[in-house]
């Protein structure tokens, strides 16, 4: 099956933050690509594949950068596909540069952004874009959020379990 997701990278050293959006997208059964590109090593390879992404059949990119952070600009001016962008921590500045970069778009050239890291909240918000318009997808989203919530309910019984004793001095 053709990628409709297509996850970038600044470089491959963001790919263990990153392998969460794709663990995502793999439980979910949504086909997706990897790569690394980068807007200032590979600037011309960068533009050939935002140009081309959605000829390709790609219908969210999810970018992920650190430090300048210009891969999800760079590839959100070059494109009408929807552009979540995932600032990488990394710098001394532990990845609020990243986001401020990526957060500071000029208008008409919009970049959705989740938090330092946060490629697991950029997998759910690139399906929950694609659930709008497959049903199959918002059901395996929907049982996923109910996952969320069995998981916290069970969390909260397994707490009352355990006796804790308040010991005053």
């Amino acid at each position: 099956m053709s990628p409709i997701v297509s996850i970038i990278m600044g470089s491959t050293s963001d790919l263990p933050v990153m392998e969460k959006a794709a663990q995502l997208l793999n439980d979910l059964h949504v086909p997706f690509e990897i790569n690394a590109l980068s807007a200032h090593r590979t600037p011309e390879a960068v533009e050939e594949f935002a140009k081309n992404a959605r000829k390709r059949g790609i219908k969210v990119i999810i970018a992920a950068a650190g430090m300048a952070a210009a891969l999800p600009g760079v590839i959100a001016a070059n494109t009408t596909l929807p552009v979540i962008g995932v600032p990488i921590k990394g710098s001394v500045l532990d990845g609020v540069d990243a986001l401020y970069s990526i957060i500071q778009m000029p208008p008409g050239i919009p970049v959705a952004t989740v938090a330092i890291n946060g490629a697991m909240n950029a997998a759910i918000l690139a399906v929950q874009m694609l659930a709008l318009s497959d049903e199959s997808l918002a059901g395996t989203f929907a049982a996923y959020k109910e996952g969320l919530k069995k998981k916290i309910v069970k969390a909260n019984e397994d707490l009352k379990e355990v006796k804790y004793e308040y010991k005053t001095n």
